[in-house]
């Protein structure tokens, strides 16, 4: 077991220390109260700030429809590159190429099903300009797993969107270690959560965070895998949004792109969600207030 012990990450004045026995902790500073207001239409009740000069889009192109409830329900974290599956919509990065972010909705409904693993392959995603995409050449012999955003387990319901969640625009070189076991339990957990809410909406996506060198300065380096240059995250995150009669409860998670002790609990790696908003550039909470008067954010257990 690769052990991470003396490099620190850096979020906004915030470190971040991983440990194979100590997990992930990270001090945040206390959040500002921020109100946003926004414009009229659909994309001016969806996103935390409207694009005014984005033309009107049919509610059908923006809104995913699954299990009885809309994907989009608590807005985009972001506006740039959005895209729709079956199940899931996404933002994608041409630079890194890979997903900024990726929401999909958990249910019992959605994670049970007829369809098959065996019967996907990863693919690559030809809406995605050529120069602007990656392939499976840029993993092959990289050492990175194609680790899903959005997990193919939480789609059985359909083989069509379980066969959404190969698109390599929906995926992001991980470690395997990572992918296979401490990952994996985190989206088993997601899962199993339907159990005890009304939906589980799952919000994924890298993170590429600075991190402090012998020179004492702060430095952001991520390898690139390929000729096309797919960038490896040095961390991820998964921000839950979940219902509950009497409001919504908010877990979020940064794990780091390396080897993590399966045994280290899921809770080590909770972090306050301003945490996640400061390092990806992206914003949760104005969307879920405008959705609930109830929020109870958890950053640790």
């Amino acid at each position: 077991m690769q052990r991470v012990l003396k490099s620190r990450w850096f979020v906004c004045g915030v470190s971040v220390s991983v440990g194979t026995a100590l997990g992930l902790s990270v001090a945040a500073s206390s959040r500002e109260q921020q109100q946003q207001d926004t414009g009229g239409g659909l994309l001016g009740r969806l996103p935390v700030v409207p694009i005014p000069s984005v033309e009107a889009t049919a509610s059908s192109e923006l809104t995913v429809f699954q299990g009885g409830g809309a994907v989009t329900k608590y807005g985009f974290p972001s506006l740039a590159n959005i895209k729709t599956r079956e199940s899931y919509v996404t933002s994608y990065d041409p630079r890194t190429r890979t997903a900024s972010w990726v929401i999909e909705q958990l249910n019992p409904s959605s994670i049970t099903g007829p369809s098959n693993r065996n019967n996907c392959d990863f693919k690559e995603d030809d809406s995605i300009h050529l120069y602007h995409r990656s392939t499976n050449a840029d993993y092959r012999g990289s050492g990175f797993d194609r680790g899903h955003l959005a997990a193919a387990g939480n789609h059985k319901w359909s083989q069509k969107a379980m066969d959404d969640t190969f698109y390599l625009s929906n995926v992001s070189p991980q470690n395997p270690h990572m992918n296979q076991k401490a990952w994996n339990n985190l989206e088993q957990m997601c899962r199993s959560l339907t159990k005890h809410y009304r939906n589980v909406y799952v919000c994924t996506g890298p993170l590429y965070l600075p991190r402090q060198e012998p020179d004492g300065k702060l430095y952001v380096r991520y390898q690139v895998l390929g000729r096309n240059h797919v960038a490896v995250p040095t961390h991820f995150f998964k921000v839950l949004i979940l219902e509950r009669s009497e409001g919504v409860e908010l877990r979020s998670y940064i794990m780091p792109n390396s080897p993590v002790d399966e045994k280290i609990p899921l809770e080590r790696f909770l972090v306050p969600i301003e945490t996640i908003e400061r390092a990806s550039g992206l914003l949760f909470v104005p969307n879920i207030m405008k959705r609930t008067n109830t929020l109870q954010a958890i950053a640790a257990k």
